[in-house]
């Protein structure tokens, strides 16, 4: 297809065609079909990728590196088991929310390919359905490469009688005591499923030939799911697997005429916005609406072994799902036992098949030993998760409820680490009698319970909590320290691309720009100035703000490259994030493109643009990093190195996140902050290890750029040790 300029060439049926007298109903039909086919070829533009199937060609490059030949062998059950767990929160989520608008009584299409919702849960489907045989072709791959590593994982076919023996009585002792079996009848209707649970599933007969189905659940906290065999070590069994295989005990008066095991994904896409309401508590109607999450209908059933239609359509029918949302897997339905698989290796010391243990180094920029707030008062600093240690900036927080110069501390928090210390430094802060304003986010998707109590420790201590805002979630990650001196009200000012989290800055690759700058220090008071009025921001200066002041001050930082192209100079933009989904932002990119601005991308999941389209996106250059740690941070580039201007932010460029959310982007104005951020980006740039590029059909290929592969993870880590020996050295 021709890629035609952005807002111009939309294709018009001739109206004398429609106009035409005599025209029967058939014909009219058919016009109009041409006409609605017309507008759906305009909007199918040869750079749009649909936002869904491009989340799935991220988990596809996830479940890669399972198969990964050069990922250590431990390491490719994590990316498998990451693999599942990814594609369990999308059809929690983003299938349900499809399912939700398929229920609309008015036609909803999503913007980039014109596709009804009922055209994206099809090509889902059918997407879901191609990945789980490669699923199933990488697991038995990794199960007979963990053989010769004195690990397998069996059935009842490769035991001897007395490992069957030893097996029956573990089931009549451990497990069987253990079960409640339900066969459904008009006194014992069908059982609630629930979400990811596993599930036997039997259909039974009589001797008199009636049939009946049986549901038997398997998961359990008291009997372990990794059974070992005591006479093969490193031998195991899935205990819902000897559960299915036993089932005839738990049913001696009847046949077994079929069996399998069972697994349900629910809905889990809240409607937050309905629990606002001035006569509600809206922390506990946040409560009651998470609890009504575990209860939605579900939208995925696997099962482990064929079973007949009829079954299927028969659960089918007692759960509300249609047929073609189920899905036959062949390989363990929950893939988290490959931890103990892991924790077992380790046992027994091989370390060989595992990543080389890596841990944060103290960045060389502080010296811990002295006053971090004087330090920072003196020279921006800039952290990078996780090569350099969080606990920096948690010193910081410390240092800042003890400082007697300090009169107030206020920070917006998204997801927080299970015994956090930031909030630990926010507790003592309030408790030594400053003031302390906590926006606590209860809206953040399967954070809800662990925020709701987080925000009533905060205000046990005496903290000020509000709860987000009337129509937007804040999930900016922003901290302000204010103090009185002598010389007067000064700021120091935190903004980062990822959570406060400790566990997860070990897991994340995130940024954390901490400073004293006057300006930027006054327009982060300014924002939670206005998110305590339950207001958002309407202008900045230096600061990006979302929702009024991010996407608008983007695009007109991308018209400034249009007019550098334009006018023959050369032109650049930069841009590091998670998701790229905001049509706004992809159609001003295109119209940069067709300047000659040079753009590379790194975008680690989901892409809407297509780089590489003749007439379109041939300036710009695509890459994703899926490696060892998650890409999470975020960098914006704007202009060539004698005018750039360089942001760390915690939004995507997401209609959600732009237009949506409260995020704020910092500008880093440190000569030597700057320099490193462009070294960074250029580095991962280089990275044909782990850097795959996107191409003009929408797929992602492998490079070869270096004359050793770079793998740009393993090498900020390299750099952060060397630094830290110079350190103390």
């Amino acid at each position: 297809m021709e890629c035609r300029e952005i807002g111009k060439g939309k294709g018009k049926m001739k109206k004398a065609e429609q106009k035409k007298k005599g025209q029967d109903t058939k014909a009219m039909k058919a016009t109009k079909k041409t006409e609605a086919a017309n507008k759906t070829e305009y909007a199918k533009q040869p750079y749009m990728m649909n936002r869904e199937l491009s989340w799935l060609k991220f988990n596809e490059r996830v479940l890669n590196e399972a198969g990964n030949p050069r990922v250590p062998l431990a390491e490719r059950l994590t990316f498998a088991s990451i693999y599942q767990s990814n594609l369990d929160e999308f059809y929690m989520v983003r299938v349900g929310t499809l399912m939700d608008q398929m229920e609309s009584d008015e036609e909803i299409r999503e913007n980039k390919t014109n596709m009804t919702s009922e055209e994206q849960v099809d090509a889902i489907l059918e997407a879901t359905r191609e990945l789980d045989f490669k699923k199933a072709r990488i697991y038995e791959q990794l199960m007979g490469e963990l053989e010769p590593a004195g690990i397998r994982l069996i059935n009842f076919n490769k035991l001897s009688g007395a490992e069957g023996e030893f097996l029956e009585a573990y089931f009549d002792h451990e497990i069987a005591p253990y079960l409640s079996a339900n066969i459904v009848s008009k006194q014992q209707p069908f059982p609630f499923l629930k979400n990811k649970d596993i599930y036997a599933v039997a259909l039974l007969s009589t001797r008199s030939g009636k049939t009946r189905t049986a549901i038997i659940p398997c998961s359990n906290n008291v009997f372990k799911r990794l059974i070992e065999i005591p006479t093969r070590p490193g031998t195991f069994m899935l205990s819902e697997e000897i559960i299915l295989h036993f089932l005839p005990k738990l049913f001696p008066k009847y046949a077994i005429q079929e069996k399998s095991l069972l697994r349900i994904t629910r809905n889990a896409d809240i409607d937050t916005e309905t629990i606002y309401d001035e006569d509600l508590d809206y922390r506990d109607a946040m409560e009651n609406l998470v609890k009504q999450r575990k209860r939605m209908n579900p939208v995925r059933m696997e099962l482990s072994r064929e079973i007949n239609k009829k079954l299927i359509g028969d659960i089918c029918k007692d759960i509300k799902m249609e047929k073609s949302h189920v899905f036959l897997c062949g390989v363990p339905l929950d893939m988290s036992f490959v931890f103990a698989l892991q924790n077992y290796l380790r046992s027994q010391n091989k370390e060989n098949l595992f990543f080389t243990k890596r841990s944060a180094r103290m960045t060389p920029q502080i010296n811990e030993k002295l006053s971090l707030i004087d330090q920072v008062e003196k020279k921006d600093l800039l952290l990078s998760y996780p090569f350099e240690n969080i606990k920096t900036f948690v010193n910081l927080l410390n240092e800042a409820a003890r400082d007697d110069s300090v009169v107030s501390m206020k920070m917006t928090l998204y997801r927080l680490a299970d015994r956090s210390q930031i909030v630990e430094a926010l507790v003592e802060a309030a408790e030594n009698g400053k003031e302390v304003v906590v926006l606590v986010e209860l809206r953040a998707r399967f954070d809800e319970e662990s925020n709701i109590e987080y925000s009533r420790k905060l205000e046990e201590a005496g903290c000020r909590v509000i709860y987000g805002l009337n129509g937007y979630k804040v999930h900016s990650k922003l901290c302000l320290i204010t103090r009185k001196t002598e010389s007067g009200l000064s700021y120091i000012t935190q903004v980062g691309t990822g959570n406060y989290n400790e566990k997860t800055s070990r897991l994340y690759t995130d940024l954390s720009l901490i400073t004293a700058d006057p300006e930027i220090g006054a327009e982060a008071a300014e924002v939670f100035a206005c998110l305590l009025r339950g207001e958002t921001i309407e202008e900045t200066k230096k600061l990006l703000v979302a929702p009024h002041c991010l996407q608008n001050k983007i695009t007109e930082m991308i018209d400034t490259e249009i007019w550098h192209a334009q006018n023959g100079e050369p032109a650049y933009i930069g841009i590091k994030i998670n998701s790229l989904t905001d049509k706004v932002i992809i159609e001003k990119l295109v119209e940069a493109s067709q300047a000659g601005v040079k753009i590379e991308m790194i975008v680690r999941g989901i892409c809407c643009l297509v780089a590489g389209v003749p007439g379109c996106t041939e300036n710009i250059t695509v890459i994703s990093i899926v490696g060892r740690f998650l890409e999470h941070s975020r960098i914006y580039r704007f202009g060539t190195p004698e005018r750039e201007k360089v942001y760390i932010a915690s939004a995507d460029y997401m209609t959600r996140n732009t237009i949506r959310r409260v995020e704020v982007a910092v500008p880093v104005l440190d000569e030597e902050n700057h320099k490193r951020l462009d070294w960074m980006f250029d580095t991962m740039m280089m990275d044909d290890e782990k850097g795959k590029c996107l191409t003009a059909d929408g797929t992602y290929v492998s490079r070869n750029i270096n004359e050793k592969k770079l793998d740009s993870q393993e090498f900020f880590y390299e750099e952060a040790y060397k630094a830290a020996e110079g350190i103390n050295n």
